[in-house]
This record gives structure tokens, C-alpha cells and sequence, in this order.
């Protein structure tokens, strides 16, 4: 598309704003020739699949979710909590399956002796 620069465009200050009626009754009178018509269809079909990808983007839940600190602030507090919670449960469960193993380890020659002694100093701290 060719865009034709008028003098006008350069001092936008002094530019009247238009009305739409006068934009409307613009649009109507202009004359597409084939050409155009083709570039103006494939704007429009880039257009919609861009309003499509925005509305499954869900921009607009979001931006009204940022509107609201307070909202944003309990969503937030509640996922940390959750995150927080899901973190120690799967450390306990991982650090009962590490001296499981190490339990069963104890037999081990040289690395035994050490295994032993974490395992008793994690009893005497259990009493």
C-alpha cells in the first residue's frame, strides 16, 4: 500500500479533527479499484485472526484481573500457599525415600559407618 504525504500531515497541530459523518460520507464517496479491494480484504482477514488470537489469549481477564490489587494480591497469597505446602510435603516424602535407602545402606563397608552415625544423630534429635 502507498501512503501519499500531504503538507498537512506535518503540522498536525493546526489540523481540524474530523467529524465522522465527514469520515463516513469519505469513505463512501472513495472508489476501491479491484487492487485495493483485494488489500483491503486481506487486511480484514488479518485483522480477524488477530481479534481471534486475542480473545483466546483471555488479555481481557487478565487486565481486569491486574485492575483489582486487592484480588490480585489474595489470588497470589493463596497460590504461595499452596506452592508453599506442595514444597514440604514433597520434601518430607523425599527425605523419608533418602534415609529409606540410606537404612538399607547401612551394610555398605566403608560408607556404612557414616550412614550409621547420620541415622543416630537423626534419632537422638527425634527424642
Amino acid at each position: 500500500m502507498i501512503h501519499i504525504k500531504h503538507r498537512e500531515d506535518n503540522n498536525l497541530d493546526q489540523q481540524n479533527p474530523i467529524s465522522m459523518k465527514d469520515l463516513d460520507k469519505a469513505m463512501n464517496e472513495f472508489n476501491l479499484c479491484d487492487r485495493t479491494a483485494e488489500d483491503l480484504g486481506l487486511i480484514r482477514r488479518y485483522l480477524e485472526r488477530l481479534m481471534l488470537t486475542i480473545e483466546r489469549s483471555r488479555i481481557r481477564e487478565y487486565m481486569m484481573l491486574t485492575d483489582s490489587k486487592r484480588r490480585l494480591f489474595l489470588i497470589n497469597f493463596v497460590a504461595g500457599l499452596g506452592k508453599g505446602f506442595g514444597q514440604a510435603i514433597g520434601f518430607s516424602f523425599l527425605a523419608g525415600v533418602v534415609f529409606y535407602l540410606l537404612g538399607s545402606w547401612i551394610d555398605l563397608p566403608v560408607i556404612g559407618e557414616y550412614i550409621a552415625k547420620l541415622l543416630n544423630i537423626v534419632d537422638q534429635y527425634r527424642k
